[in-house]
C-alpha cells in the first residue's frame, strides 16, 4: 500500500512540474501541432529539465521548435491486393543475402509492389529517439575538443538525427562504433584537409558511387543511415549523407551543400562542408579529388542544408504550393554560392503585364528544361536575383497553377558580370556558321540538326544533314542577339544553348 501511494505522489509530482513547465513561444507552436505525439516530446523536454542541464535544455528546445518541416520518405512491399508485405532488409546479414530472400519473397507473393510513404518526426518520433540523440551527441562533443565547436555550431551541424529526408534509423552507436578511428591519435594531429582525404579514402574501399551506372528502382530518395552501411552503394547524395553521419558521430559538424543544378552542364550535385579551424572546408567524397580549389563548372546555386528553419528561405514566407516542386520549397538552407564560384546580383524587368507574379524565378538551360534555381521578389515590374553565378543564361520565370511561365527575357552573364539581354532581333536576320568544337559539337554523319533560338518559346530554324567530311552548318535568317540552341536527331537533352555575336564568335552557356 504504501509502495502504491509513493508511486501516486510521484506521478502527481511529475504531471505538476510538466504543466507548470514553461516552453519558449517556437516550441510550444510545434507542441501545438504534434497531436497525439505531444506527450513523447514533452517527456524528452521533461528528461532534460530534470537533469539540470541546460545546454542539453536548450538542445531539445532546437530540436522541436525546428522539427516541424522534416519528414521521412520510406517505402513498404504491397502484393497485387495491395496488402502489406512485411520484408526488411537489415534483418539480414549483407545486402545481397537480404536480396535472394526477397527473391523468394516475390514468388509467394505475385505482383509485389513498392508503395510510397511520407510521416512527418513530430507525429512519430519517439522521446527515447530523442533522448539517446541528445545525449550522445553532447558525449562525443565533450569528448572530443580538439576544435572548439560553438554551441550554434553544435545545434546545426552535430546534434540533428536526421540530413534529409531519409528514413529514421537509430544510428548515432553503430557509426560511433564503426568510425570511432577518426578521432585516434594518428589523425588527430593532421589538419583538416588531410584528415578528410583519410576518410574519404576509406570511403572509396568500401562505398561505390552509382551515379549514372545504376538507379535505384524503389520510391526511396534517401537511403537511411543504417542502410547505407549495409548496402554499401549509392549515388553522390547517398554518399553526401553518408560523410555527416559519419562525421557527426565522431564530434566534427558536417553537412550537405546542395548544387541546385549546374548552370553550363545537365544535372546537379551534393557535396560536404564541415569545419576546419571553424573555418568551412568544403570535399566531395563522390569525386577521386576529393579536396578542389574550384568547381569544374558554373553552378546556377549552392545551397547549405542547415537542421533549423531560416528566415531567408522563401518557403518561410510563402506558401510552398506556390513554389516550384525542389528544394526551394525547402525552409532549411542557406545561399552559399560565392563560397563556390564569383557572383553577382542579377537586375531584370519584366514583360508589362497587368497582374505581376510576386515572385520571379532564376531558371536554367537543364536537361533541355529550364529548371528554377533561385529566386528574387518583383518590384514595380522588375526582379533582383541575388549572387548567381557569372557565366551562365538566366530566364526569369513564373510559376503558376502548377506550371512554369516565362515572365522576362533571358540574360547572359559574362564572368567580368557584363550582361546581355537575349531578345530576338526577328527584323534583323543574319547568316551564320556553326562549326564543331572539341567536347562541346562534333557532327555525325547523315545525322539530321535542327537549329532553335528563344522566343518565349524554343523557336525552330531550319533543319540540315550533315554530309561526309561537314565541320561547319550554315543556316540562314537566324534573328540577330538571340540565344539558340542546335539539337541533333540522337539528342540525350544535354545539349547547351549559346550566342554568335556579329563578328561570328560563339559562346556557349
Amino acid at each position: 500500500m504504501k509502495k502504491l501511494i509513493l508511486t501516486g505522489l510521484i506521478l502527481i509530482v511529475s504531471a505538476a512540474s510538466f504543466a507548470q513547465l514553461s516552453y519558449p513561444n517556437d516550441v510550444q507552436i510545434v507542441l501545438s501541432k504534434a497531436g497525439k505525439n505531444k506527450t513523447e516530446l514533452k517527456k524528452a523536454i521533461e528528461y532534460f529539465s530534470a537533469t539540470g542541464d541546460t545546454l542539453k535544455l536548450k538542445a531539445i528546445y532546437f530540436l522541436i521548435a525546428n522539427m516541424d518541416i522534416h519528414y521521412s520518405v520510406d517505402y513498404y512491399w504491397a502484393n497485387s491486393n495491395e496488402e502489406k508485405v512485411v520484408f526488411n532488409e537489415r534483418s539480414y546479414s549483407d545486402f545481397s543475402t537480404a536480396l535472394k530472400a526477397f527473391e523468394e519473397l516475390r514468388k509467394v507473393h505475385p505482383g509485389l509492389h513498392p508503395v510510397q510513404v511520407k510521416y512527418y518526426d513530430i507525429d512519430t518520433i519517439a522521446s527515447s529517439y530523442l533522448i539517446n540523440n541528445v545525449e550522445a551527441a553532447f558525449d562525443i562533443w565533450r569528448k572530443t575538443p580538439r576544435q572548439k565547436i560553438c554551441f550554434e555550431d553544435f545545434c546545426e551541424y552535430i546534434l540533428p538525427y536526421r540530413i534529409s529526408v531519409e528514413p529514421l534509423q537509430d544510428w548515432r552507436k553503430v557509426y560511433r562504433e564503426k568510425f570511432e578511428w577518426i578521432n585516434n591519435d594518428s589523425l588527430a594531429s593532421k589538419a583538416g584537409k588531410d584528415k578528410i582525404a583519410v576518410i574519404a579514402k576509406s570511403c572509396y574501399q568500401w562505398f561505390t558511387n552509382t551515379y549514372s551506372i545504376e538507379e535505384r528502382k524503389e520510391p526511396l530518395p534517401r537511403l537511411g543511415a543504417l542502410q547505407l552501411l549495409t548496402r554499401k552503394k549509392g549515388p553522390c547524395e547517398d554518399i553526401a549523407d553518408l560523410n555527416v553521419f559519419m562525421l557527426r558521430s565522431q564530434g566534427m559538424p558536417a553537412t550537405i551543400d546542395n548544387i541546385v543544378c549546374w548552370a553550363t552542364s545537365s544535372g546537379k550535385h551534393f557535396l560536404n562542408e564541415t569545419l576546419d579551424d571553424n573555418k568551412p572546408l568544403s570535399f566531395d567524397v563522390s569525386n577521386t579529388a576529393t579536396m578542389f580549389d574550384k568547381l569544374p563548372r558554373e553552378p546556377a546555386k549552392v545551397l547549405r542544408t542547415t537542421y533549423s528553419k531560416q528566415a531567408s528561405a522563401l518557403a518561410s514566407f510563402i506558401d510552398t504550393n506556390l513554389i516550384p516542386p525542389g528544394i526551394l520549397r525547402k525552409a532549411n538552407y542557406v545561399d552559399v554560392t560565392r563560397e563556390y564560384w564569383a557572383t553577382g546580383d542579377v537586375k531584370l524587368s519584366l514583360f508589362p503585364a497587368a497582374s505581376m507574379p510576386k515572385v520571379a524565378y532564376a531558371c536554367v538551360l537543364n536537361f533541355l528544361n529550364w529548371t528554377p534555381a533561385w529566386w528574387g521578389n518583383v518590384n514595380n515590374n522588375q526582379v533582383v536575383f541575388t549572387d548567381m553565378c557569372k557565366g551562365a543564361v538566366f530566364l526569369p520565370m513564373s510559376y503558376e497553377n502548377k506550371k512554369m511561365k516565362p515572365v522576362g527575357w533571358p540574360i547572359a552573364v559574362n564572368n567580368s558580370n557584363t550582361t546581355l539581354l537575349l531578345k530576338p532581333d526577328t527584323a534583323n536576320l543574319r547568316s551564320i556558321s556553326v562549326y564543331e568544337q572539341d567536347k562541346y559539337l562534333v557532327f555525325r554523319q547523315g545525322k539530321k540538326y535542327k537549329l532553335f533560338y528563344w522566343n518565349n518559346k524554343w523557336t525552330s530554324i531550319a533543319e540540315t544533314t550533315v554530309n561526309a567530311e561537314q565541320k561547319s552548318l550554315v543556316f540562314e535568317k537566324v534573328p540577330r542577339n538571340a540565344l539558340l540552341l542546335l539539337v541533333p536527331e540522337y539528342s540525350q537533352k544535354k545539349e547547351r544553348p549559346f550566342t554568335i555575336s556579329d563578328n561570328g564568335d560563339r559562346e556557349w552557356w
